[in-house]
């Protein structure tokens, strides 16, 4: 058993696959069209990290309530972690690219962190060693 994929709401489908395959560098896996469960149409949009099994749908948001959930599905706590080899090279990288930093770098017994926002405003932590 794995989890396969985890939605992730955002404003629109294009500047979000800029932000994770062209920022990130994650492998847009999908990008297809598909349509709502009342017959609208949407695109089926996945991205993941290079060599992850578990990826990340991208769900443009549809109605006030998901519009309201944009940058804030988890409430403002950081809800999504990346690790990754290499984490000052990984950050000065992520700094250049004009990610923002919420948490500047930090030592943890588990390695490095940081925190930075998506490009919807979810916090994420950046974890690796030095």
């Amino acid at each position: 058993m794995q989890i396969d994929l985890v939605a992730l709401i955002v404003d629109d489908y294009d500047p979000a696959i800029e932000f994770f395959a062209g920022v990130l560098g994650f492998d847009l896996v999908e990008d297809s069209p598909s349509l709502t469960n009342d017959g609208r149409p949407k695109r089926w949009v996945v991205v993941r990290p290079p060599g992850a099994q578990t990826g990340i749908l991208l769900a443009r948001a549809d109605g006030d309530r998901q519009r309201a959930a944009v940058g804030d599905q988890a409430a403002g706590r950081v809800g999504f972690f990346l690790r990754v080899d290499n984490f000052d090279a990984s950050y000065a990288r992520l700094v250049e690219a004009g990610v923002t930093f919420v948490r500047a770098p930090r030592t943890e017994p588990y390695g490095r962190v940081a925190v930075f926002l998506d490009i919807a405003g979810n916090r994420w932590d950046l974890l690796g060693s030095g």
